[in-house]
């Protein structure tokens, strides 16, 4: 009996350590998941800021170019408008700028109304290079009149100088935009879910807003989709953004007409997907027209 005592006591130690170790490792299981967490938490801020700052740009810009219109005309109506018009837009970038990058609500709103000004701008600026063209087009009748003639000249190159300005705002103005965008995955009957293990297709769907001074015809529709770790899906496609080349998941060529139109694309899975938040993020003509997120469990 005295000799069984000292391997119950080294039994003993061993299973206290024993279970000593897996507390460990389940102590440091649990720290590593939650790191990781609040580095997916982090990232989805910073995108947030990151889409937040995008429109504040465009708000500035769109304040800058009103000045600018109202430099170029001399008609007081138009004026009080364009003047109107501005303060608008920087009330509303005041509001942008008071607003968390978290509060999805109200940075959709002001994305909305971001939309609207781009229109309104549009029309402005049509409404003004129809001006100068008829100013242009009276310049040019009295050119036969010697005393005119000089006059005339330095009026068309200023037109010239301002029509090359307004090329630029068109520019801007006539960037696609897509709105309404869902994303959500599929099982393999095709009914949408929420659970990981069962997706087996993505399904992003949008609108291109119609937009009557953007170029028609064939267009090249790039959608970029992260996953939680933000890796991209994609089997190696890229096309230019910024003065660089991003990954793609999904590419689809349009026949574009400038009125709105429905586009739905989709992303077959090949690999194992993991649960949390997804995003994707739609490409037009070198630009970010829309996106959204997604989640799974």
């Amino acid at each position: 009996m005295e000799q069984k005592k000292p391997v119950i006591k080294i039994t003993v130690a061993v299973v206290v350590l024993a279970l000593v170790g897996i507390i460990g490792y389940l102590l440091y299981a649990s720290k590593a998941a939650e790191a990781e967490r609040r580095e997916q938490i982090e990232q989805l801020q910073q995108l947030a800021e990151m889409d937040k700052l995008e429109m504040e740009n465009q708000y500035e810009e769109f304040a800058r170019q009103y000045e600018e219109l109202q430099m170029q005309i001399n008609n007081d109506s138009l004026v009080a408008q364009l003047e109107k018009e501005q303060q608008r837009v920087q009330d509303l970038l005041r509001e942008l700028q008071k607003t968390k990058s978290d509060d999805a609500a109200e940075i959709m709103r002001l994305k909305q109304e971001l939309a609207t000004l781009r229109d309104i701008l549009k029309n402005y600026v049509m409404q003004i290079d129809s001006l100068n063209r008829l100013n242009q087009q009276l310049n040019t009748e009295n050119e036969n009149l010697r005393t005119e003639n000089a006059q005339a000249q330095r009026h068309i190159s200023n037109l010239t100088t301002e029509a090359e300005t307004l090329t630029e705002k068109v520019a801007i103005a006539s960037q696609l935009d897509a709105t309404g965008v869902s994303a959500f995955g599929k099982n393999k009957k095709g009914k949408a879910t929420k659970k990981v293990k069962d997706v087996k297709r993505f399904q992003i769907s949008f609108t291109i807003s119609r937009n009557v001074t953007a170029q028609t015809g064939m267009k090249s529709i790039y959608v970029r989709i992260m996953t939680p770790t933000n890796e991209v899906l994609t089997q190696g496609g890229t096309f230019p953004y910024e003065n660089r080349t991003l990954e793609y998941s999904i590419r689809k060529d349009i026949e574009y007409t400038g009125e709105e139109q429905q586009v739905t694309v989709y992303w077959d899975v090949n690999r194992t997907l993991m649960a949390g938040l997804y995003r994707a993020d739609i490409f037009a003509d070198g630009n970010r027209i829309g996106g959204t997120t997604f989640s799974f469990e």
